[in-house]
């Protein structure tokens, strides 16, 4: 199956918004009421301004079949490098378990080494045990113990 990978536009956000609310996290935590939630189009703004992230949309014969946001941060530490953050990735349902995560995170992992990465980080909620038995499999590993803190 042939993936396309373009930089996501305001009109893709209603599609991503579904995206994300597609499974039992996600319904929680998204609005995907119309209109839609000011919010989102406040955020997409701040990501298509600034330089160090990119929201990416996958898309299969013209239809987005998934996302991912890529972000840049550069770190005094590891001498000065710079680290790339996977966050928000989703495929589309009719489309899971065909292999396209694997294609996504391999193009992400070639955008980062583009952008002169040396380190590609990411978290998964820990109920996802069949997203963490994938990064696994990728090659990812539970080095550290991560904390968050809701505001």
């Amino acid at each position: 199956m042939k993936l396309s990978f373009r930089e996501a536009t305001k009109t893709d956000i209603p599609t991503l918004i579904t995206l994300l609310a597609d499974d039992p996290l996600g319904k929680q935590r998204e609005d995907t009421s119309i209109p839609l939630n000011a919010r989102y189009i406040k955020a997409f703004q701040h990501i298509n301004d600034d330089p160090n992230n990119e929201l990416i949309v996958v898309e299969q014969e013209d239809s987005i079949i998934g996302m991912l946001q890529l972000t840049f941060i550069p770190y005094l530490t590891h001498t000065g490098s710079t680290r790339c953050l996977i966050e928000g990735v989703r495929i589309a349902k009719a489309y899971r378990g065909l292999g396209l995560g694997t294609d996504c995170f391999q193009w992400a992992i070639r955008r980062a080494k583009e952008r002169q990465c040396s380190i590609i980080q990411l978290t998964s909620n820990k109920q996802r045990t069949e997203a963490l038995k994938f990064y696994k499999n990728l090659g990812f590993e539970a080095t550290h113990e991560g904390f968050k803190l809701a505001l």
